[in-house]
C-alpha cells in the first residue's frame, strides 16, 4: 500500500485540512526563497549553470505555452517525478515514461482545450530551478480546469532528473474523477 493510501485510510483528512496543506507547502516554498527582492539580487550572480538551466526551463514552458512543446521534453529518461501530498495522483513516477503514461498523457486525454501555463516565477539555485505558475485549460465537459503550481526540478547537463511537484489536489482529483479520458 502506498504511503498516500495508508495516510488515507490511517488519517482521513478533511478537505479544509488538505486546502490548508497544499497551501503551507506553496507558501513555505514562496516564503524559504525570499522575498522578488532578494530574487532580483540573486538574478544578477547567477552561475552559467543556473543561466543555463533557468533559460532551459523558460523556453519550455513557452513552448508548453505556444502549443509546440513543453518542459516534459527536458525529461531525462530515468528522471524521477514525484507528486507531492494527497491527490490520486500522488506518487514518486520513477521514469520519464512512467510518469507521462500514467499522468501527463490522460490528464491531456481529459482536456478540450490544452492546459496553458502563466509563470509567476522562476528561481535557481545551482542545479534547482523551481517555477512557480498558473495553468489553465477546458475539460473536455466544457469545465474550466486552473491550478497554481510549484515545481522543483533538479537538472544535470540541462535535463530534469527530479522532480517535486505541488499542487491543489482537490481541483486535480475533481478532474481526474469527473472526466474519463479519451484515447
Amino acid at each position: 500500500m502506498s504511503y498516500t493510501a495508508t495516510a488515507a485510510v490511517c488519517r482521513p483528512q478533511s478537505r479544509a485540512r488538505r486546502i490548508f496543506n497544499a497551501t503551507l507547502g506553496i507558501a513555505t516554498a514562496i516564503l524559504a526563497l525570499g522575498g522578488l527582492e532578494a530574487h532580483a539580487a540573486a538574478a544578477q550572480s547567477l552561475t552559467e549553470t543556473e543561466r543555463r538551466n533557468k533559460a532551459a526551463i523558460e523556453a519550455g514552458f513557452e513552448a508548453w505555452a505556444a502549443g509546440t512543446g513543453s518542459p516534459y521534453d527536458l525529461l531525462a529518461d530515468d528522471a524521477r517525478w514525484t507528486i507531492e501530498g494527497y491527490s490520486l495522483a500522488s506518487k514518486t513516477y520513477p521514469s520519464r515514461e512512467a510518469f507521462l503514461r500514467e499522468v501527463i498523457r490522460p490528464f491531456n486525454a481529459r482536456m478540450k482545450a490544452p492546459l496553458k501555463p502563466a509563470i509567476r516565477n522562476v528561481y535557481v539555485d545551482g542545479d534547482t530551478v523551481i517555477v512557480f505558475f498558473d495553468a489553465r485549460g477546458i475539460a473536455r465537459d466544457g469545465e474550466p480546469y486552473a491550478n497554481t503550481y510549484a515545481w522543483f526540478l533538479d537538472m544535470r547537463d540541462g535535463r530534469i532528473v527530479r522532480a517535486s511537484a505541488f499542487f491543489d489536489s482537490i481541483v486535480f482529483n475533481a478532474l481526474w474523477t469527473r472526466v474519463t479520458p479519451v484515447d
